[in-house]
């Protein structure tokens, strides 16, 4: 363990609580929108959330251990271990209204979270469920990702291009970083899944139109998984669409949570809008 307390950790919770990170605290919220991270990401991937969302929406990011501020804790390996731990953090939010928002290995992370969260903790479903960049949990997708050596996942970083090239440049990052991706990598290929009984919060399904990870077909397999509606949007872009369209996909978080009215930007005139691209 690193030593260092949650009350220190920035945007962190509470004392005890390393799990979440809240940069941007409301008093009151409308909603909640809890955020999982990619493989080998942490909390701060969400950071650009906080500006983009209205001011009645408090962003919650999970933080895993073993990078940023966690870096000198143990990994969890698995994606039950992780949900464990996220599904307990979350406990004390859910006096209001809570969304749940996965990037890749994030989306089978909140999607677990979900179903952990209805099954214990009574009248608890969640808001809604937005999927990104990951095929549905039913589709199996065989990776050996976690096995590659070293220089063969940086390349595989390099290929997804949702890394910063200065830092695949950078042996003494890679060294720091690399040992979290893999670990990561390896949740996701352990995963099994497990039939039971459909979420009842409505599931909206993201991706990036050059995405070949994630398939029309898989992504449209999250539709099973549900008794509430599935929506569908494709945005420009491979596996880390997201880094380039926050504010379309925030867009579309608010739309899809009645959550409409948009925070001012006054640091900038704002872009011409991306409009995702619906598909069924």
């Amino acid at each position: 363990m690193s030593g260092r307390s949650a009350a220190t950790a920035p945007g962190s919770t509470g004392a005890g609580d390393l799990w979440l990170r809240r940069y941007r605290p409301v008093a009151d919220p409308a909603l909640r929108l809890v955020c999982l991270p990619h493989a080998g990401g942490g909390a701060s991937a969400f950071l650009p959330f906080t500006h983009l969302l209205p001011d009645t929406v408090e962003v919650v990011a999970v933080q895993y251990p073993g990078r940023q501020d966690r870096r000198l804790e143990p990994f969890v390996d698995t994606v039950d271990g992780l949900v464990t731990h996220i599904a307990e953090a979350l406990e004390p939010l859910l006096d209001r209204p809570v969304a749940l928002f996965g990037h890749s290995l994030g989306s089978l992370v909140a999607f677990e979270t979900a179903r952990r969260l209805e099954k214990q903790v009574p009248g608890s479903s969640s808001a809604h469920l937005f999927v990104s960049g990951r095929v549905a949990p039913t589709v199996v997708q065989r990776t050996t990702t976690h096995l590659l050596s070293d220089d063969q996942l940086v390349a595989k970083l390099a290929e997804l291009q949702g890394t910063d090239p200065r830092v695949l440049d950078d042996q003494e990052v890679l060294r720091l970083a690399l040992p979290a991706i893999r670990n990561d990598y390896r949740a996701a290929a352990t995963y099994t899944w497990r039939p039971g009984a459909p979420l009842a919060c409505p599931i909206t399904v993201l991706t990036g139109s050059e995405d070949p990870h994630v398939p029309a077909d898989g992504a449209r397999a999250w539709h099973r998984l549900t008794t509430g509606e599935t929506a569908f949007h494709s945005f420009p872009g491979g596996h880390f669409y997201l880094t380039e369209h926050a504010e379309a996909v925030c867009r579309t978080i608010q739309a899809a949570t009645g959550l409409v009215v948009q925070r001012p930007h006054l640091s900038s005139p704002p872009a011409a809008p991306v409009r995702p691209r619906e598909y069924s």
